[in-house]
């Protein structure tokens, strides 16, 4: 029981507190971030990159309350159907016919009730400071939040128990997509791995002299050899980051780089081309090796982080900023590693944004690119030279349809994968050989201490010899 004071009998106010400053700031760089993404079409990565460069709103912020700030917007992406369907039943009209910044608050506020544990007044209370001083919003922000602190949950418990809310958090012609061609158990696999978060993966530099301990870094060892722990902090600030004994690289993106060296084995020196090579990872793979490296990219800035991570882990590429449709190497080449640009569908867990910026004329325009740019590689390569084509998309337009083209010209051949050369990965290779990865395929260890989340990035990937 209270008084009008706000205090209990016991003398502890009972009146929600006001959020200290930090999380408040949060919230309003979250709300900032939401709007660059949804409504103008910015990606999460862009959108982090803003808010905290050193002029930016959420600049001056510790890394807590960044992170808390990006969990914030993440949360919102990866759960966005289930948010809105639950909003529309507590707005007099859709939630897509709601102004676009009242309804950013209310999804910040609705993830923070049903999905983050956030303390009810708490959430109520920062998400209505949001709206500034629109009266009749803060009304109705109030109302909304205080309703899903009642019953939205058993909302969310109904959404998850029906199997709506894989449907829901995944736009329609992709939930389509992934059923046509991989069926509806593991399209609901694929949502249900995307609305957790991803943890971080690294690949160990094998030039280290004296690398740093899985057990420092708080790690498993997972079959392919890559290091997993928990994400969260700042990647900087982990044992061997600044003498380069490892690099950021999900588990599944280091395969087509070990089954292009496994099909080089006879010509360990042979020159290597990385195509479309930023940000670095399966560059800083072949770099590890006796072959010569050329890492193309279109992208200069893109570039700029791939170098500096070279010279961090103490590895030498050539590096070249060109359109690789127009750009030859001055002599045929060993080997060709073309990381195509897609739709990066199979990336949604760590870019749950993605979702919602795709569609299926993005897929297709894709497509035409992904040709052209085959081609260009394979006359990049000399006779015998080995080809490596992946795409991090989990749309057969942009993976096996490649794959079949190829093996439809008589200047190539197919080299199948052999389940030794992908421990971990021995059940995503296809019955021609190639290597279909989808997202869920890894689990961590089962006596992992910590416990690790299981998980990884969806790709495809095949392999060609030039005749």
């Amino acid at each position: 029981m209270t008084d009008n004071s706000g205090k209990s009998r016991g003398g502890r106010s009972t009146t929600p507190r006001k959020p200290s400053g930090h999380q408040a700031a949060a919230r309003a760089v979250a709300l900032g971030m939401l709007g660059r993404i949804i409504q103008k079409n910015h990606t999460l990565d862009e959108a982090l990159d803003e808010a905290f460069a050193a002029d930016g709103p959420g600049g001056a912020m510790e890394a807590r309350d960044r992170g808390f700030a990006r969990l914030l917007v993440a949360t919102v992406l990866r759960r966005r159907g289930q948010i809105d369907d639950i909003l529309t039943r507590c707005l007099s009209k859709p939630a897509s016919e709601t102004r676009s910044k009242l309804l950013n608050i209310l999804r910040l506020g609705a993830a923070q009730i049903l999905f983050l544990q956030t303390p009810p007044h708490a959430a109520v209370n920062s998400t209505v400071r949001l709206a500034g001083k629109h009266a009749s919003q803060r009304g109705l922000i109030n109302a909304i939040l205080r309703r899903l602190d009642r019953e939205g949950r058993t909302w969310v418990v109904e959404q998850e128990t029906s199997g709506a809310a894989a449907v829901l958090n995944t736009p329609a012609w992709l939930w389509q997509s992934w059923c046509d061609a991989w069926g509806e158990d593991a399209a609901r696999q694929i949502a249900a791995c995307h609305t957790r978060e991803a943890p971080l993966d690294l690949t160990m530099n094998p030039k280290s002299e004296a690398p740093v301990l899985p057990s420092e870094l708080e790690a498993v060892v997972l079959p392919s050899g890559s290091l997993r722990r928990t994400a969260g902090g700042r990647i900087e600030d982990l044992p061997g980051y600044e003498e380069g004994h490892w690099w950021v690289q999900d588990v599944s993106a280091t395969l087509p780089a070990n089954l292009l060296l496994n099909a080089l084995e006879k010509n360990p020196e042979g020159a290597i081309i990385d195509l479309c090579a930023a940000p670095g990872g399966k560059t800083a793979q072949l770099a590890a090796t006796q072959h010569p490296v050329t890492a193309v990219d279109l992208s200069g800035k893109r570039l700029q982080r791939l170098s500096a991570n070279l010279e961090r882990l103490g590895l030498e590429a050539t590096v070249v900023k060109a359109d690789l449709r127009k750009w030859q190497p001055e002599t045929p080449v060993a080997g060709v590693l073309l990381d195509a640009p897609c739709s990066a569908t199979g990336t949604i867990r760590r870019h749950p944004d993605a979702a919602w910026s795709k569609s299926p004329e993005e897929v297709a325009r894709l497509g035409a690119i992904q040709e052209g740019l085959v081609t260009a590689a394979i006359d990049m390569l000399a006779p015998g030279g080995v080809l490596i084509y992946c795409t991090c998309s989990l749309q057969p337009e942009e993976g096996e349809a490649r794959a079949e083209d190829m093996r439809a010209r008589t200047d190539l051949v197919h080299l199948p994968v052999s389940p030794d050369e992908a421990p971990g990965f021995e059940a995503a290779i296809t019955n021609q050989g190639d290597v279909r990865i989808l997202p869920g395929l890894v689990s961590s260890p089962e006596d992992a201490d910590p416990v690790m989340p299981a998980g990884n990035d969806g790709f495809f990937m095949t392999r060609f010899q030039k005749i």
